[in-house]
């Protein structure tokens, strides 16, 4: 006799409804973090509210929280966590967001569509401009100058600590 042979019909729907409201809280950040006036850039320092339009974070599993003027800033982080945080490991991230150029809201950063070398400048100076489609990725670098497009995998150290800041 298996377990699913020994319980009732409610406590299998009971179990399933467990199921759906708790296993995705395991391992899953709820969302972006709520930001505090205080919430200072882990890399430069500076005030992360006053930037809405740039605001980056990485949310640990824990629930712990980083949170960045940009997105240059954040890849600088996330491309040398043991510079940054020691203690932490990149399977620690739960999730990385970023904000989106044209909708102005958080978004998965590994979902983004980044300008690079643009005329668009963020609080640090030159800035990765993250897009959330290809099209409008390509209508933004021909407007604005840009030099490349990128995917959260092709963004390099290299690429990161050899872009101009002012």
């Amino acid at each position: 006799m298996t377990i699913h042979d020994q319980l009732t019909p409610l406590k299998r729907v009971y179990c399933a409804f467990l199921l759906i409201i708790l296993v995705p809280a395991w391992g899953m950040a709820a969302g972006p973090a709520e930001l505090k006036k205080d919430d200072r850039c882990a890399v430069c320092g500076m005030f992360v509210a006053k930037y809405r339009p740039w605001i980056a974070q990485i949310i640990f599993s824990d629930n712990s929280y980083v949170a960045f003027d940009g997105p240059k800033d954040m890849f600088k982080y996330y491309l040398q966590l043991n510079k940054y945080a020691p203690t932490k490991k990149v399977s620690d991230i739960a999730s990385i967001y970023v904000t989106e150029y044209y909708s102005a809201k958080l978004m998965d950063a590994k979902d983004m569509f980044y300008v690079t070398g643009s005329n668009v400048l963020g609080p640090m100076g030159d800035e990765l401009v993250p897009i959330a489609t290809e099209l409008q990725a390509q209508e933004f670098l021909k407007d604005h100058r840009g030099k490349a497009i990128l995917k959260f995998p092709e963004i390099t150290k290299e690429l990161i600590l050899h872009s101009h800041e002012p």
